[in-house]
């Protein structure tokens, strides 16, 4: 291929860790002997990280120097711009975007789509991304990432032959212990507002999530969408003195964030970081029974049981003895959504289940959500940035941004 902009596309099995640190050091394959010699940066989240770590580290401005914010207190997108700003001051011959879309709302991709375009009569791009959508429009070349083997075409079709995504045979199993609950509305934000400081975040918000509801959470970068979930699972302690009730209790009124949190699944793919043992499939779906991170008592014959029908639901009974740290992602978002899932509780939390995930792996999570609010009495908020193809919610909340604080309506 010629000296043109590439995008490189990956799925759960790609070693893209491994190629990025391979293009950063010159050693490209010989489709991309062009690159010989020339200076390349990356732009990723990973990096945004470190930048981030050492400016909290030694009390400097890296980045973003003229902003009175940390950079850390940003909003996605502008720590993405700042990033990228940052990145081009080296002059670099080329950048590795490495999934530069996730995590930003829509606008966000679009603004920085258009600075990205402007830019690419400069300097070089390789995308590398997970998400067939998020390729850039302005290239036309691609490749795919086999493990550790490029592939290259210059139409995307032929890249990825049409897959056969396994669906999920039987139904949910039934919970092992019903959660008492005698009243039809779980949450309720009755002209709720939340201020830090002097600026106001959310301002007369209503919202009422009732039983077996399925509703996704959307909403612009920095409009609150965090702070909403913070003060349904008890973390903030927002909306004290207002309106707010969570599972019938008035915030404040001597409810225990104990009892919030037991009829409450959470799952964030973050929350991974916290399973840093050894522990087998099977160990993780049992330590969500007894919300432990770990297994510190012998389970029961009932419970073996119980987590058995889950493991045979996800086809995953034969990797029961596996180590949660040796599936892929897509493996482990399964995992742990039905990790939160698995004692059916009044609602289910799913913030940004599928960033990061390539399409046949945010697929089956997608059905997997869906037959979970299908098929069971649980209520669900699904909270992404993106428009999952297929997530079929009863309704959406929309938090929208304006001077005065985020307002929030049904669409």
């Amino acid at each position: 291929m010629n000296t043109s902009h590439l995008v490189i596309f990956t799925d759960n099995n790609s070693n893209k860790e491994k190629l990025i640190q391979q293009f950063l050091k010159g050693r490209f394959p010989e489709e991309l002997s062009f690159l010989n010699h020339l200076k390349g940066v990356l732009f990723s989240k990973l990096a945004l990280e470190k930048i981030m770590d050492e400016e909290d580290r030694h009390g400097i401005r890296i980045i973003a120097k003229e902003r009175s914010q940390p950079l850390r207190t940003l909003s996605s997108g502008e720590q993405k711009k700042a990033l990228l700003s940052h990145l081009l001051q080296e002059n670099p011959d080329f950048i590795l975007l490495d999934n530069p879309f996730d995590n930003l709302d829509t606008s966000s991709q679009a603004s920085l789509t258009t600075t990205l375009q402007e830019r690419s009569k400069q300097t070089l791009f390789i995308q590398i991304i997970s998400r067939k959508t998020d390729a850039l429009p302005f290239i036309k070349h691609f490749a795919y990432l086999n493990n550790d083997t490029l592939s290259f075409a210059t139409d995307i079709a032929k890249l990825f032959p049409a897959s056969d995504t396994a669906l999920f045979k039987g139904t949910i199993p039934p919970p092992l212990n019903t959660i008492a609950f005698d009243q039809d509305t779980l949450i309720h934000f009755n002209d709720v507002s939340v201020s830090f400081g002097d600026k106001t975040v959310i301002k007369h918000l209503q919202w009422k999530i009732k039983k077996g509801a399925f509703w996704q959470l959307i909403g612009k970068n920095g409009s609150g969408k965090t702070t909403i979930l913070s003060m349904i699972t008890g973390d903030n302690p927002k909306g004290y003195g207002q309106e707010f009730y969570l599972f019938g209790k008035k915030k404040g009124s001597g409810e225990s964030i104990w009892d919030i949190k037991k009829k409450i699944g959470y799952y964030t793919p973050s929350m991974t970081d916290k399973f840093t043992g050894y522990h087998t499939v099977e160990n993780m779906l049992i330590s969500g029974l007894n919300d432990s991170i770990g297994l510190y008592t012998k389970p029961t014959e009932t419970q073996l049981r119980y987590v058995k029908s889950w493991l045979l639901l996800l086809d995953f009974w034969d990797i029961k003895d596996r180590l949660f740290h040796d599936l892929t992602i897509g493996q482990q978002r399964l995992i742990m959504t039905t990790r939160a899932m698995i004692k059916h509780p009044l609602l289910l939390i799913l913030d940004e289940p599928t960033a990061g995930l390539d399409d046949a792996s945010a697929q089956l999570l997608v059905t997997l959500v869906n037959k979970i609010a299908k098929e069971s009495k649980t209520a669900t908020v699904f909270v992404s940035h993106r428009k999952e193809p297929g997530l079929n919610p009863d309704n959406i909340y929309e938090l929208e941004v304006t001077p005065d604080g985020s307002i929030g309506y049904v669409r």
